[in-house]
């Protein structure tokens, strides 16, 4: 038997059928790898490429996303592209958004001011407090323009100033929620009295700065020859002082009388969110913190801290002592509609605290003169503050740091 494997002509044959296969599976892969990358194919590419740089850049310019990436979105059902790249979601307001404290001068407003600073950096709110301390009655130009600046504060804000009660609704502008505090009328006197003449603990000459143009007469001048005597200083209209913060801008609000009186207690139920008595600050802080907590969550807690009572403790006013007790129940008669605003206001804050389950510590209103003797005792000073020179409209508002200490 002839061995054909050996013969040349088929090894000729067998090496050409090999040849063959390799040209024919590297012509397969190359036509297989020509209809991948053809021209068209390129061209289409290059033509998503553009149309995905064009939609790019229109969504830079316009700030979001195109309308067909939108359509798409729809189309396909939810998507996390518009939540990752669209705008922010708008931010959410408290109600109310909008508050304003028109401080009432000597009625503790610093101590409060200075626990608002600490907490709109904690809880993120705009607080504006004016340096104007000397025009708490405007005309009606001015409190168009005041009522127009307070409502372009981006919300939520806390606007505070020595001003008496603006009514927004009057010019149909959004009415803001208002917050105050007061205190028993003849100690708030008698802080300011001394205070002017004799500044506090933080130097001698503090006295001098703040009223620079007081004679020396008027300075030494005895409290009770202001009173007895009938001084402008100790005499209405400048004993009516905390009613008109509560009555408005009404001229007649600054006569003392029943108008007045009547006007300021209804502006105080139906504007006022909350206005508490100096004599219980702790609990005039607490009520807010449960009526305002996105504004005053936590405030008691920071009022309470050592750090808030290290801040500051020269701030008592010097060499106030009581007038004598006929003294007392002079001033205590001319000051009739303080003390009828003053005991209405008390009975109202005490009603808020029985509503809100609050449990009142502090003794029962008397509304007989006997409880003079005890103003110093019972009233503690809180940081010391100018307020508007009643003749004159000049005050020297010191918004320093400084927390509400007790001084004898």
């Amino acid at each position: 038997m002839k061995n054909f494997s050996s013969s040349p002509r088929l090894k000729n044959h067998t090496a050409n059928h090999s040849s063959r296969d390799s040209n024919n599976k590297k012509g397969f892969w190359l036509s297989t790898l020509g209809l991948r990358y053809s021209l068209r194919d390129y061209a289409f590419c290059m033509a998503t490429l553009l149309l995905f740089c064009l939609g790019s850049l229109f969504y830079q310019l316009n700030g979001g996303p195109p309308k067909v990436l939108l359509e798409i979105k729809q189309y396909l059902g939810e998507s996390t592209f518009v939540d990752d790249h669209g705008p922010p979601v708008p931010r959410v307001l408290p109600f109310p958004s909008q508050v304003i404290y028109n401080r009432v001068g000597k009625c503790g407003s610093r101590t409060v001011v200075l626990l608002l600073r600490i907490l709109a950096e904690k809880h993120q709110f705009n607080l504006v407090s004016s340096d104007i301390h000397n025009k708490t009655r405007l005309t009606k130009h001015e409190q168009v323009e005041l009522m127009r600046n307070i409502s372009t504060i981006p919300q939520p804000f806390l606007y505070t100033r020595h001003v008496h009660y603006l009514n927004f609704t009057r010019f149909r502008i959004e009415q803001p929620v208002y917050i105050n505090i007061i205190r028993d009328p003849i100690n708030r006197f008698l802080s300011n009295y001394f205070f002017r003449r004799f500044g506090d603990w933080r130097g001698e000459q503090n006295h001098l700065i703040r009223t620079p143009q007081m004679k020396e007469e008027e300075r030494y001048l005895d409290i009770n020859v202001c009173i007895m005597e009938n001084y402008p200083e100790c005499s209405n209209p400048r004993l009516f002082y905390i009613v008109p913060y509560f009555c408005g801008q009404h001229p007649q609000c600054r006569e003392p009388g029943v108008w007045a009186l009547e006007r300021a207690k209804l502006n105080a139920l139906e504007n006022f969110l909350l206005v508490g008595i100096l004599e219980e600050l702790e609990d005039v802080l607490l009520l807010l913190e449960r009526l305002l907590p996105h504004y005053f969550s936590d405030v008691l807690t920071i009022y309470k801290s050592p750090a808030f009572w290290k801040m500051g403790n020269l701030t008592g006013t010097v060499k106030k002592h009581m007038p004598s007790l006929e003294a007392l129940q002079v001033l205590y008669q001319r000051m009739k509609y303080e003390y009828e605003f003053y005991n209405f206001i008390r009975d109202q804050f005490h009603l808020t605290k029985k509503k809100i389950g609050l449990k009142s510590t502090s003794q029962n209103s008397a509304h007989e003169p006997d409880f003079l003797r005890e103003l110093a005792l019972r009233t503690h000073d809180p940081l010391e503050e100018e307020e508007e020179d009643e003749e004159e409209e000049e005050e020297v508002g010191q918004e320093d740091a400084n927390i509400w200490l007790v001084h004898p």
